[in-house]
């Protein structure tokens, strides 16, 4: 489906978004691509060979919309200039997503300087939950500090509509959060929409000031954005923001609970337009509760529930809701139908493997509609 070329979609919550016609991207993401390492059916520790894909939070999203919905995506990032990074970007660009943003670092030949970051991830059946073992040190992307990127070029002469970005690149190191707000900032002035997805990773902040690091920092980019994201832990680790019931355990918070939480998010961050979350209670690695809420103009809109959502890889499935969300937020303008597109677009992303999705819109659009999975032919 073709972006509208001569007007800005409908208005959700102030939420408009740029004439697709005035811009060159419809959507650009700024975060770390990493090299993804599977050992498909196997055990990280037992297998001999391994799937690569490339995936990371932020980029994930750029590529659903692209690949997926058939926007005009790219993203910003760095790698270091060796055979590693010039194969993330051959994914990358195998995914459609424009790579003319990327910094690329010269390789000193052992990665002292800088390296592109890895990640092992098993997908877990069963009884047994996925593991994820990442390798992400010193990476290309997190020395990238203010002033390395020309944000001024990207918003005020390339022209992008939509930006998204979130708290994993913020959790790289002490410079990327300067980054993003550097962005934000120049992003707002030439009227494109930021989202921002909280993505809490224990492991990224542990080193870098725990939980209260997490907080200053996610507080102050959250305060910033058009629209936010995050699961249960998410807006409590990352915002603080306490709902009664909630903990580190989702299946604790009753859909009330959910429906509280992004209302006092809205309340304490008063420039955010629409708060979203996905609602996943984990019954086995295998399968998942599966659902998702939206607060927009003081209202909140529910998908429809999938309790029993059969999953093969769950990497990526809530960077697909988020590609969903952008999606119908910019092309539909209608709070309760993007949700739905994005919850659809969730539950497809892990029924394949690897952190990105391989659905189809119309596959997307099948779901929305209710039709179920007889075979097509």
């Amino acid at each position: 489906m073709s972006p509208r070329l001569d007007q800005p979609q409908p208005a959700v919550g102030g939420l408009r978004t740029r004439p697709a016609g005035e811009c060159n991207l419809d959507q650009l993401s700024l975060g770390e691509v990493m090299l993804r390492l599977d050992p498909g059916e196997l055990r990280i520790r037992t297998t001999r060979s391994f799937a690569v894909w490339a995936g990371g939070g932020e980029y994930n999203v750029a590529r659903g919309l692209r690949r997926t919905f058939g926007l005009r995506t790219g993203i910003v990032t760095a790698l270091v200039d060796n055979e590693i990074g010039r194969l993330i970007e051959d994914c990358i660009l195998q995914g459609g997503v424009d790579t003319s943003y990327i910094r690329w670092l010269p390789f000193d030949g052992v990665g002292r300087s800088s390296r592109n970051g890895l990640n092992f991830t098993e997908r877990g059946f069963g009884i047994r939950g996925a593991v994820g073992v990442s390798d992400r040190g010193h990476t290309a992307a997190s020395l990238l500090a203010a002033g390395d990127i020309d944000w001024e070029s990207i918003f005020g002469g390339v022209g992008v509509r939509w930006l998204h970005t979130g708290g994993i690149f913020a959790g790289l190191s002490d410079t990327t959060p300067a980054v993003i707000e550097e962005a934000i900032a120049a992003a707002r002035r030439h009227g494109t929409v930021v989202s921002y997805d909280l993505n809490f990773r224990p492991s990224l902040w542990d080193s870098y000031g725990g939980r209260s690091q997490a907080q200053a920092v996610n507080r102050r980019l959250a305060a910033l954005v058009d629209v936010l994201i995050g699961n249960e832990e998410d807006f409590t680790a990352c915002l603080g923001v306490d709902v009664p019931g909630s903990g580190p355990d989702l299946a604790q918070l009753s859909p009330e609970g959910y429906e509280a939480m992004l209302a006092e998010v809205a309340r304490q961050f008063p420039k955010v337009r629409v708060a979203a979350t996905t609602l996943r209670t984990v019954r086995s690695a295998s399968v998942n509760g599966w659902g998702a809420l939206a607060w927009a103009d003081g209202r909140i809109h529910r998908a429809v529930d999938r309790p029993d959502l059969e999953i093969l890889d769950r990497v990526g499935g809530g960077d697909s809701f988020v590609a969903g969300l952008v999606y119908g937020l910019m092309e539909k303008g209608d709070p309760a139908v993007a949700v739905e597109y994005g919850a659809a677009h969730g539950a497809l992303a892990m029924t394949t493997p690897g952190d990105t999705s391989m659905a189809t819109l119309a596959e997307v659009e099948q779901l929305v509609k209710g039709v179920g999975a007889r075979i097509r032919r």
